[in-house]
């Protein structure tokens, strides 16, 4: 009997150690974490980890980003005080305001999506396939035109709104919510650390939306082995996507997206190859 429970313990944690390194890696970088959790257990056979492992996942890769980004994440706390008086006259105030403009259409389409049922049918790997590489080709012809000089203080309601909507699109499994949204801000001018800079801050309130409504799922079912397992997978989620978060960042400075448009590119005809063969 030792043997045989030693060996399901080693595999859980092995499981547990997969999504929260999965996770925390692929959260901000433009290839789909949601794409890659599906993936894990249609690859593994591993069973689906859980809303509650969910959940843990994204509250450490949201305390990463908030603290990578925690000058910006407190110039918008500061502002939500005038903002609340009908004032954004501050920049703390307008960065604040334009992320939740930003935040709105993809927590509507969220809901639509998830009243409707259509969620569980775009869990497949012919959707994450296709979505891979359509995205990926779209990344890299963002990525090509030529920046203006638009930088994150000189973000508008505009730009706002636009990328707002293309965040939408990330609730297609494997099109990835850094992905588009860098996508769009690159297509807009903006120059590439500021894309996904923005992009950064964007996933903050729907990152935090989101674990929210899972949270309250969660809350109803806990126990103290689920609760130990969601604290280890938050926080080395938390680690791979803070060092996830420096590396891209730092590359950024010299080099474009394209090895994540290869990886996509690749991952998408392997995934397309499954499905169809």
């Amino acid at each position: 009997m030792w043997p045989i429970f030693l060996w399901v313990h080693v595999m859980s944690v092995l499981h547990l150690f997969l999504v929260a390194i999965i996770q925390g890696v692929t959260e901000f970088l433009p290839v789909s974490s949601s794409g890659h959790l599906i993936l894990l257990p249609a690859l593994t056979g591993f069973s689906d980890q859980g809303l509650a492992i969910d959940v843990a996942v994204h509250v450490g890769t949201l305390t990463a980003v908030i603290l990578f980004f925690r000058h910006d994440v407190l110039l918008a706390l500061t502002g939500v005080g005038r903002l609340v008086r009908g004032r954004a006259d501050t920049p703390g105030a307008k960065l604040a305001l334009l992320l939740i403009i930003a935040t709105i259409p993809v927590v509507l389409a969220g809901l639509a999506i998830q009243m409707t049922g259509l969620a569980d049918r775009m869990r497949s790997v012919a959707v994450i396939g296709w979505t891979m590489l359509i995205f990926g080709l779209v990344l890299y012809w963002a990525d090509r035109q030529e920046p203006s000089p638009k930088r994150v203080d000189g973000w508008s309601f505009r730009d706002a709104i636009i990328m707002g909507l293309a965040q939408t699109l990330a609730l297609i499994p494997g099109t990835s919510r850094s992905g588009i949204t860098i996508s769009a801000a690159r297509k807009l001018g903006y120059q590439r650390q500021d894309a996904a800079r923005l992009s950064m801050l964007m996933s903050i309130p729907t990152i935090a939306a989101s674990g929210l409504l899972l949270g309250l799922d969660v809350l109803a079912g806990a126990d103290i082995g689920l609760a130990r397992d969601g604290a280890i997978a938050a926080a080395l989620s938390f680690l791979a996507a803070l060092i996830a978060l420096t590396l891209m960042m730092r590359l950024l400075r010299s080099v474009s997206f394209t090895p994540y448009v290869i990886y996509r590119i690749f991952l998408g005809l392997f995934l397309l190859w499954i499905a169809y063969s």
